[in-house]
């Protein structure tokens, strides 16, 4: 494991959303590791350096931990991040081991140009797969280089990495191949017929 996915994690000792307001103010990420029967252990982990391998290696990097001098290789099972000011709040992470296979949605990331005049519309943007947990893909590409307007991809069509089993639905759509519309099309107004006004109720007498 490359020492870019190395990060020194402390054990929490304090729990609650003050404790991690505070981790976050000194620049660490709670986190929780769980995963092989294993009691969940809570820790912090540093935020930039978290954050910088997420950039490179996607939301599921392998990570390998120093916790307390010992070193755990775990998988980055969820990320939360602050909906609004973009901070990462909270992680999951899943103990690993050498030769375990793991589930993982995988990005699917669309390369080519269709026939002309057609129009892309990619359905699916990740796809589930079983893989090797150490040789997880950072993106499965699909390319539609040529593919005539009518065209369509399925889950169980796609190429995957050697020793990748596919767990998603086999007739899962993952990209559509589509006429694109004309001119024409986009300067037809739809019609909107207006709703008859409800009848007044005769005044009482």
């Amino acid at each position: 494991m490359s020492d870019a996915n190395r990060l020194v994690a402390a054990v929490r000792t304090e729990f609650g959303k003050g404790a991690a307001r505070r981790a976050r103010r000194d620049g660490q990420v709670p986190a929780v590791l769980y995963g092989h029967g294993k009691d969940p252990r809570h820790l912090n982990v540093p935020s930039r350096d978290f954050a910088a391998i997420l950039r490179a290696h996607g939301t599921n990097a392998i990570l390998t931990l120093d916790i307390e001098g010992k070193e755990q290789v775990a998988l980055t099972k969820s990320v939360v991040v602050h909906p609004i000011r973009k901070y990462i709040e909270h992680a999951d992470l899943l103990v690993i081991e050498k030769g375990e296979k793991v589930t993982v949605d995988v990005p699917v990331v669309v390369t080519g140009d269709a026939a002309s005049g057609s129009l892309i519309a990619q359905d699916a943007t990740t796809i589930s797969l079983e893989v090797d947990a150490l040789k997880i893909p950072e993106q499965i590409e699909v390319s539609v280089e040529g593919l005539e307007i009518g065209t369509q991809i399925l889950a169980g069509q796609v190429d995957l990495p050697k020793g990748a089993t596919l767990q998603a639905d086999e007739d899962l759509l993952i990209v559509n191949v589509a006429a694109a519309p004309t001119a024409a099309d986009l300067e037809e107004e739809p019609v909107v017929e207006a709703e008859a006004e409800p009848e007044e109720a005769p005044a009482a007498e």
